[in-house]
């Protein structure tokens, strides 16, 4: 049976547990499996990336918001 959230992509909220904890950010991505949400500029992490031909041909290191428990995150109402 499938799980009902409450949160969806575009959503404003906030972050109550965790680094970040007291961050405000809309949602970008909402992963129902994992129950997990991803967060605009919040739980960054510095990830390498190997170079390319068309997008990075020089390679390097890429910021990327990470997925972040949906029981970390609370609905910001009122908007």
């Amino acid at each position: 049976m499938a799980v009902k959230l409450k949160i969806k992509k575009g959503d404003t909220v906030k972050i109550i547990a965790g680094d970040d904890k007291g961050k405000t950010g809309e949602v970008l991505a909402v992963l129902p499996k994992e129950l997990k949400v991803i967060v605009k500029d919040c739980k960054v992490a510095k990830k390498t990336v190997k170079p390319d031909q068309e997008k990075n041909p020089e390679g390097g290191f890429v910021n990327k918001e990470m997925p972040i428990d949906i029981s970390n995150v609370a609905k910001v109402e009122g908007e």
